[in-house]
């Protein structure tokens, strides 16, 4: 028998017809940071083409990207230090920029699914997802700021919450105070296996939201381990997370496949910042070619399992796509 695999190979068209796996615009969230005021756009130094956008620049950039197909954003709150505490209070006053601005966006455009992020760091003066006291991050205390912030965002209209914050049972807290005010319709999508990583630098600098002291490796994952995925994914299946992440996601792609592999629920992968920075910056070096780099990087997060891509790429993607 003559095999030839080269055969399904030999053309454009003949290489499109056996492709197994495919990108759409569909598949993407396009995160995005809010800054206070009006007429600002400061590009994220370590994040080439990436924005910090006051609100009137932010609903341009929302227009422009829902006519090319974009659907989804996750909105993440720069947050002056001026404005930060210990107990992180600016997150769930009703008064603040980002609610506001998460209710303008909703009214403007219905028809996007706008996610939001649960998790003190933004907001607190220490720079942890917890409640931090005497050097520690306490866990149960921390549920109950998330609950109060979950129930802000929740009244802005918004779609899609993201506890991203590693606190054991959150999103069964979540859930359970969302219900019982209400807020049935809105989702919970658990980071459910985020990792202590290194690829994290530029989006903190994005939010200014470096902790002030130690690490997140007491609430983040242990990169070196797998099977604790699937500790924190059936707890949050459990707890009633409607979708599951992984983040990062170039470095776990054997993570995302494996929670693809055990789960009936969408699989979100978080294409981070620090992924994103290393492609920019050797494309501008002109040591690989930027867009190829990106689209593979893409397809292998799809590859692996990854319903949804949050990703910095998403208009880039998009454009080149339209």
């Amino acid at each position: 028998m003559n095999i030839r695999p080269r055969r399904n190979r030999k053309s454009e068209a003949v290489r499109a017809l056996v492709q197994e796996t495919h990108l759409s615009v569909n598949d993407f969230i396009f995160p995005l940071f809010l800054l206070e005021g009006s007429q600002k756009k400061v590009e994220v130094a370590s994040m080439p083409g990436i924005y910090r956008l006051s609100l009137d620049n932010m609903l341009l950039e929302i227009e422009a990207c829902l006519a090319l197909g974009i659907k989804a954003f996750d909105v993440f709150p720069v947050v002056d230090e001026k404005h930060k505490d210990k107990t992180a209070t600016r997150s769930y006053d009703e008064n603040f920029f980002y609610l506001k601005a998460l209710k303008e966006i909703k009214q403007r455009f219905p028809e996007a699914c706008i996610m939001t992020d649960v998790a003190m760091d933004p907001y607190s003066s220490d720079g942890h997802d917890g409640l931090v006291q005497n050097g520690k991050i306490l866990n149960d205390e921390t549920l109950e700021i998330l609950g109060k912030m979950a129930l802000v965002q929740a009244a802005t209209g918004i779609d899609i919450l993201g506890p991203s914050d590693m606190m054991d049972g959150r999103v069964g807290y979540l859930r359970e105070v969302l219900d019982d005010h209400g807020y049935t319709e809105v989702s919970i999508m658990s980071y459910t296996a985020k990792y202590a990583s290194a690829f994290y630098g530029p989006f903190r600098d994005a939010l200014d939201s470096a902790p002030k002291f130690g690490d997140k490796k007491t609430y983040q994952m242990n990169p070196a381990n797998q099977r604790e995925a699937l500790i924190e994914a059936d707890l949050d299946v459990e707890e009633g997370a409607d979708f599951l992440m992984v983040k990062p996601a170039l470095a776990y792609l054997d993570v995302i496949k494996l929670l693809k592999d055990h789960y009936d629920l969408p699989i979100a992968a978080y294409n981070v910042s620090g992924e994103y920075a290393m492609i920019k910056a050797a494309a501008q070096k002109g040591w690989l070619d930027g867009d190829r780099a990106m689209l593979e990087s893409l397809l292998s997060m799809k590859r692996a399992g990854a319903d949804i891509i949050l990703s910095y790429f998403a208009k880039e993607f998009a454009l080149l796509n339209k």
